[in-house]
This record gives structure tokens, sequence and C-alpha cells, in this order.
């Protein structure tokens, strides 16, 4: 064996500009006191590296190939020495017009690698993907070629005696999401070794499905391998392009891990493909984690490469991702927050308080609101605020409503038995309102409880979720209050508000938000909105209820303005079902709301 020649790694991983690197690839060109080390390290990974290797001349005559191509063909170097590769039918898989694009490419550039065909020794002919890295002396003169069948040579030892169609996908040559698997391990323990960063990059067609179902499958397929050739042409050394589902496609990069890369990756790819006599132009988004940055096993790696990829999409498509592992840490902090609410639905750690609902005018209790608590084993009682935002726009939102919805009707039961009779409010989520079969469940939850009257449950939905998509809120909520449900718009004035609106929606109860209540004795602004919001609700009749009433000045005001019905601090805070019928008893001896009740009939009179 030749043992002047440079490792496969060494080649690969050196840039053109990189002269220190490429004057090692000659012996007399290396100073002195380390050419024997350097020979000694080249041999050593010629000859037990895991890729197939060959070397050729200037003129690319089989000059050398180690112990890995001489497993993987069954040629020996006695076999092969002083012969052209062509001779070995190693030969590019493209047309004639492609292969000579290929050769001026090669004359152009010292780096190459494009998909071939080999046969071994007993015939048989199986798919490649050939890298070929020219080495130059310092004159510039073609010095040899390092040529490695990188694709092949991840297969290990012990499976190469398998089908080949195991490891690679089809249609493409490309290496499969089996044969990738062991790519990245590999690729990981050579960056550990080389010192040297790993790009893991998740690559997707944007819109792939419009311009398969326009072209139709066979020419799709025909777009797909297109499309892969010009990316793998343009890799350098050992990086990897593989296919590993439909338009999705996963690179390994040693080499090009800067943004420069990636911007011209996407460039590449906008330029049109002729395929079959017509052009298509595609474009793509890219997702890109860095190991050792992303410190994390193969196949976490591959899943953050794909979550860049999906966030490229989501800023537009046509980019580049970076994941962020600080950012992923947030994302499965948040997801055990979530795994963890569920196990305490599961659990039955969760509790409902209700808050009571009067009429100032009268005192009478007309409802209660029921509020969710969380009782935590080893933090306590949390409130909302605490952890609803955690399953924000999740699943969770809805397996939460359904909870709250079930719990409600069987404390209404219960206070039923007990000659309690009053509604009890239940805030339902955008996602619960409007998922399809929402008046379904209801009705079955209207039977699974028949003994209490459908008019006993009010539903209170947030204004904006009706207008998030404001036919199916009107066609769900007029199906409800078919079955006897009625409605209130809750935080009435936060979302967005018109008489459009109020006109439409088939509410029975509007609830002022106790942002505005709070602050309309010390905030002119807030004050006009609640009038304003009055004045509306009056003008079509609809009943409302004030949110927020923390004293009795508040009350006055508010029913100065006409609005009668109220919830607050100053009335009761959110208490537990067993402590509501002593509240119950206590609530007609307040003086203070005795008085107020007595000036409204005054008033009257």
């Amino acid at each position: 064996m030749n043992s002047q020649f440079p490792s496969s790694l060494d080649l690969a991983h050196s840039r053109p500009s990189d002269k220190t690197s490429l004057a090692l690839s000659s012996k007399n060109q290396a100073p002195k006191n380390q050419a024997p080390k350097s020979q000694m390290v080249a041999a050593t990974v010629f000859r037990y590296a895991n890729e197939a290797i060959i070397i050729t001349d200037a003129e690319n005559r089989v000059m050398d190939i180690n112990p890995a191509f001489s497993e993987l063909t069954g040629y020996a170097l006695e076999d092969m020495a002083g012969h052209p590769l062509e001779s070995f039918s190693i030969l590019p898989l493209d047309d004639s017009n492609s292969v000579r694009l290929r050769q001026e490419e090669l004359r152009l550039r010292d780096r190459s690698k494009g998909q071939v065909s080999y046969r071994n020794r007993e015939g048989k002919i199986y798919p490649a993907m050939m890298s070929i890295n020219r080495v130059r002396d310092t004159q510039g003169e073609v010095s040899h070629h390092v040529i490695i069948l990188a694709d092949l040579s991840a297969i290990p030892a012990h499976a190469r005696h398998l089908n080949r169609e195991v490891f690679f996908d089809s249609l493409t040559g490309l290496p499969n999401l089996q044969l990738l698997t062991q790519l990245i391990q590999e690729s990981m323990q050579h960056a550990q070794d080389s010192g040297t960063p790993l790009a893991i990059c998740s690559l997707d067609i944007d819109f792939f499905k419009n311009v398969n179902d326009r072209l139709g499958p066979a020419m799709g397929d025909v777009l797909l391998s297109t499309f892969s050739q010009r990316i793998s042409h343009l890799l350098f050394g050992d990086d990897v392009l593989a296919r590993v589902g439909g338009d999705e496609f996963v690179l390994l990069l040693h080499n090009g891990v800067e943004n420069a890369f990636f911007e011209k990756l996407l460039q590449e790819i906008r330029k049109p493909l002729l395929v079959n006599g017509q052009f298509v132009n595609l474009t793509a988004s890219i997702g890109v984690t860095l190991y050792p940055d992303d410190n994390a096993e193969g196949d976490v790696l591959l899943r953050h490469a794909n979550q860049a990829m999906y966030r490229a999409k989501q800023r537009g498509r046509n980019t580049y991702h970076f994941f962020d592992p600080s950012h992923d840490r947030q994302l499965q902090v948040r997801f055990e927050q979530r795994q963890r609410f569920l196990e305490a639905i599961r659990n039955d750690e969760l509790r409902l308080f209700y808050q009571p609902q009067v009429d100032m005018g009268s005192g009478r209790v007309v409802g209660v609101e029921a509020l969710i608590r969380w009782q935590h084993p080893e933090e306590g009682l949390l409130s909302p605020a605490q952890f609803l935002p955690t399953i924000e726009a999740t699943p969770l939102e809805v397996d939460l409503g359904e909870w709250v919805l079930e719990h409600a009707m069987r404390q209404l039961e219960n206070w039923q038995e007990r000659g309690i009779m009053l509604p009890v409010s239940v805030n339902i989520s955008p996602a619960h309102l409007l998922i399809e079969d929402f008046s379904d469940r209801i009705a079955r939850l209207l039977e699974r409880h028949p003994k209490v009257l459908p008019a006993m449950l009010k539903l209170e939905v947030l204004e904006t979720a009706a207008m998030h998509d404001i036919q199916a809120a009107l066609a769900t909520m007029a199906r409800c209050q078919q079955l006897g449900v009625n409605f209130a718009i809750d935080d009435f004035g936060t979302g967005f508000s018109s008489l459009t609106h109020l006109r439409q929606l088939p509410v029975d109860l509007i609830k002022i938000d106790q942002s505005f209540v709070r602050d309309m004795l010390s905030d002119r602004d807030d004050m006009a909105i609640v009038e304003s919001v009055i004045y509306m609700a009056n003008r079509f009749q609809r009943p409302m209820l004030a949110e927020g009433v923390e004293t009795l000045d508040h009350a006055k005001a508010l029913m100065g303005l006409g609005c009668r019905l109220a919830q607050g601090y100053g009335i009761a805070r959110p208490m537990s079902a067993d402590l509501l019928p002593e509240w119950l008893q206590r609530w007609p001896k307040r003086s203070d709301w005795r008085a107020l009740a007595r000036e409204e009939v005054d008033s009257l009179t």
C-alpha cells in the first residue's frame, strides 16, 4: 500500500483554500519533523476506515484501494492496479448530457459528488454515492485523486452481506432512514474525534404535494430524483444526503455549517429544474442543528432538526432556521408541565370554586360562576393564572372544559337535593366551543344528568372566541340553545365589540370585564367603556353583569348607569362548594348591601 497518500478524512475536511492541509498530501511537501508521523496516521486511517477508498493517479488509473473497498466489491489491488475505474463499471447514473456537465464541473473544481453504479466481482450492480477529491501539488498540477464510496461504506461489516435495498431509497439511491441512523452515529463520533462541528439538516420541499398533484406521481418521482442529484452535487467529501420519506431529506454536513452554505443551497434549489421537457420551480425549508453544541443523542438531533425546519416553514418557507437548544429546553419544560396537568385531571387534583352573582337592586342571589383551582399535592392551592397559560391552545383546554362541565353538573345535582336552586356558569375556551361536536357533547352531558334542568347550566364564552369564527360559533350556540342551555359573553369590551356582533350573537347575558369595572371610579376611559357597554346592552335589551365589583361605591355607580347584576370580592370571594350554603345564610344579613337594596326601592317609589 502506498502510505504516502493522506487519509480520506484529511482530504474530505480540507477546503480548496486550505494550502496547509493540502500540502500534507505529498511525502516530500510535509515538514521533515512531521512527515513520518503524518504518513503513519494517513496509512492507519486509510487501512482501517469504514469508507471504501480508491486512490487514482492524475489520469484516474487505480493506484491503491483500502480493505473496506475490497470487502465491499470483492476486488483485490492486483485486480485493479493500473486500470481506469471505468473498467470496473463505476459509472454515473445520469444521461450523457449530465455526465458531460459532471466532467466539466470536475475540471473546474477539485471536489465532486454524485450518484454512480458499480458492479462487484460477482457481477451484481448496486447504487452508490461517489465523492472525488482531486489533490494538487505545490505547482498546482494534479497529483492524484482520492475517491470515496461514502454511502456504501456506512454499512457495518456484519451487515454487508445483506440486500442493500434495506439501506437505500429505491427511487433516488440515497441512504434511507435506517442507514441514516447509523450514519448519524458515525458522523457524531467523527465530529468528536476531529473537533469539528456536525450539522444535521432537515430539508423539506415547500408545497410539494401541490406540485406532485399537478405533475402526476410519475413525473413527481422524476422530479424528486432530479432534485436529489442537484443537492448531491453541492456536497463535499463525506457529507451525506439521505431521503427519509416523500419530499423529506436529511443532510449530514461536516464541511458546510456556515450561513453562506445554506444561502447558496437555497439559491440552487430555487433554480428551475428541467423535468421531462418542462421547467419546475421549487423552494425548500431547512432546519439545522449543530453537534456538539446541541449535545443530544442521534434520534433527538434529528427531531431537533425537524423542529427547526417547521420553524422555517412558519417563518414563510424558502429559508433556513437554526435550532436553539435553550428554546428547546423551554419547550421541554412546558411539555412536562402539560403532562403534569394531565395527571392532575386523572388524579382528581382539580377543584371547582364558586363565586356568587347577585341582583344589587333586590339583594337576591341569581347564580354562581364555577372557577377552576388546582390542589397541588406539593405546591398547595394554585390559581388559574398559575397553570392555565401552560395549556392554552392545546387539546388540554378541551379536556379541562369537559372535566369542569361534568363536575359542575354533579354539583348542581347535589345542591338541588339540598334545596339550593342556583344556575352555574361555566367558562368555555375558544378551542372547546369550536370543536365540531361540541353541541353533541352538551347533549350527552344533559342525558347523564336528567334531574338537572338545562337552563341551570350557563356557558360563558369569550367575546374573542366568537369572533374567531363567527359563523361556526353562531351555529354551535344555536344548537345548544335548542337544548335549553343559555350563553353569556364573558369579558365583553376586550375583544372586537361591534353593534353587528352584539346583534348577531344569541346570548342571554353580557358580562362587563372586571379590568374596566375595577378602575372605573378613578379612570375616565374605563368609565366611558363601561357606560358604552351598558348603553349598547340596554339598547339591544340584553341583561348585563359587571365583574370585579369590590366596593359599594362600584355598586352604586353601576346601578346608576343601569346595570343591576354583579359579582366580585365586594360581594364574595370564590369559595368551595361546601361553604356556599353557609354563605347563602349570611348574605341576607349583610347590612351594607341591604341598605343599598333599600335605596334602590326608595328611588323607584
